[in-house]
């Protein structure tokens, strides 16, 4: 343990004048119990984040931390550390720093338009088949690309329909309202083996003072969705501006109705209120209209035919910019998608991805305390680890080819990502890299933090209590006291 040696070798000096055999069990005891006493401190948290936890009314046995340097055998602070913990979004370091070993950095996936014959005279005459892998970053833009492949290949009337195939992965039925019953948040959208623009549409909210009014508008290239905007616009603080107002579904409409602030200024709200099918036909006709093209079909899911022939391919950015963004931002839908991606066969399931994982722990001789594996993106209930198990894997992340990916894609205390507006002051800022984890009762940090030395530390906190929420002080603390070593 750090500074023992202050105490261990001036009474070494009087062991010395001992004979040996005594000599040699004197001083044998004495190390064994100054070391059993330092081990014993190293339990204890730092008085700063025991008052934080306390004044937040959190029970220090909700809490599990493990503090280690990067380079050290042995943690400085270890409190509960077996404990098997609800991780939320910090699961999501299992999944990434996986999938960088298991697929690495350059992986991609391909959405592929395929045909059963080939155009005519710019007439596709039977389906437009779009396959899918898996993609988890097939925005708009993207999607855009595939068919303006088609255009610059010469189809301009598709006569028959677009199919979705999404046979890639074997899912159970999603329901996005079973987490919180909250259904239209991107956040709730279920893994998709054709997975296009997350699943979601975006609104801007824009506050018209002339007017008296809010202006809501589409944001999302496509057909647009039908509005029934009943807003009303105030004059008082923006404040939890999400909160003031809600979103229904009547029929084919997006309803809103509450209040909006004019101080909120332009917002943008991102839904996903439609089946993938309904979502994916209305951007996909959209997109097609506005390169020129023509569809007499309808837009629906099922299968390629064996036969059929790729005529265009749009490849995905590769997996190491891609975890940039499910890190720095808790991507949850497009974790999900890595997650499936792991399973190497197809269709891929989440038995099949949880299997591969276990496999790849067990190759790195890796013993994770009390793992847990739902869909590793930490929107759940049932996943479990341990802060030792968390800290293992982040020390054997440190000495893996896949640690800059890793480290990169994390958030930047006070600069980007989650932790953009945390830690905008004082010595934690610009020095730790740390995965977030939030959920009800749930409270999460887990990743590097680099100390006034220079020296570089893995940190775990996890915090499972009914007050969990109240614990951002405690960890603050715990983030100082590293940083400050």
């Amino acid at each position: 343990m750090p500074h023992t040696h202050y105490i261990i070798e001036p009474m070494t000096k009087v062991l010395n004048a001992f004979r040996c055999p005594v000599r040699s069990m004197l001083r044998l005891a004495l190390l064994g119990l100054l070391t059993n006493s330092f081990c014993a401190l190293s339990a204890e948290l730092p008085d700063t984040v025991s008052k934080a936890l306390k004044e937040a009314g959190i029970s220090s046995q909700s809490v599990a931390v493990v503090v280690q340097a990067v380079d050290a055998d042995t943690p400085i602070i270890r409190h509960n550390e077996l404990q098997a913990m609800n991780p939320a979004s910090t699961s999501k370091l299992l999944t990434t720093y996986a999938a960088l070993e298991l697929l690495g950095p350059a992986y991609t996936w391909k959405t592929e338009a395929l045909v059963s014959a080939p155009p005519v005279d710019g007439l596709l005459a039977g389906n437009l088949y779009l396959r899918g892998s898996g993609d988890p970053r097939l925005m708009q833009e993207l999607a855009w690309l595939l068919l303006r492949q088609l255009r610059n290949r010469g189809v301009r009337d598709i006569g028959g329909d677009i199919v979705l195939d999404r046979s890639a992965f074997a899912l159970p039925p999603h329901d996005p309202a079973a987490f919180d019953n909250d259904p239209l948040r991107p956040y709730n959208a279920g893994a998709d083996a054709l997975l296009v623009n997350l699943a979601s549409l975006q609104l801007a909210l824009r506050p018209d003072a002339a007017r008296g009014r809010v202006e809501v508008t589409s944001e999302t290239a496509g057909e647009p969705a039908p509005i029934d905007n009943r807003l009303t616009l105030t004059q008082d603080a923006c404040g939890e501006w999400r909160e003031r107002f809600k979103v229904r579904v009547v029929g084919e409409t997006l309803e809103l109705t509450g209040q909006f602030a004019a101080s909120c200024g332009e917002k943008t709200l991102h839904l996903s209120p439609w089946p993938a099918d309904t979502q994916v036909g209305a951007l996909m006709r959209g997109l097609w209209t506005e390169l020129g093209g023509t569809l007499r079909g309808t837009v629906h899911a099922g299968s390629t035919p064996a036969a059929a022939e790729t005529l265009a391919v749009q490849t995905s950015p590769p997996l190491g910019d891609v975890v940039r963004d499910v890190n720095k931002f808790s991507n949850n839908v497009m974790a999900r998608q890595i997650f499936l991606s792991l399973d190497p066969a197809r269709p891929a399931t989440y038995d099949g991805a949880r299997r591969r994982i276990e496999r790849w722990l067990a190759g790195k001789n890796l013993r994770v305390g009390e793992l847990v594996l739902d869909n590793g993106s930490g929107l759940s209930r049932k996943e479990r680890i341990s802060a030792e198990g968390l800290g293992q894997l982040l020390l054997a992340a440190w000495k893996s080819p896949s640690m800059p990916d890793l480290m990169a894609s994390l958030p930047l205390a006070g600069v980007d990502g989650t932790l953009k507006k945390r830690f905008a002051d004082g010595p934690v800022n610009g020095r730790a890299h740390l995965k977030t984890g939030y959920l009800e009762n749930a409270r999460a940090l887990a990743g590097y933090v680099l100390d006034q030395s220079g020296k570089r530390w893995v940190v775990v906190i996890l915090i499972n209590d009914a007050n969990a929420r109240q614990g951002r002080a405690a960890m603050d603390e715990l983030l100082r006291w590293v940083a400050t070593r």
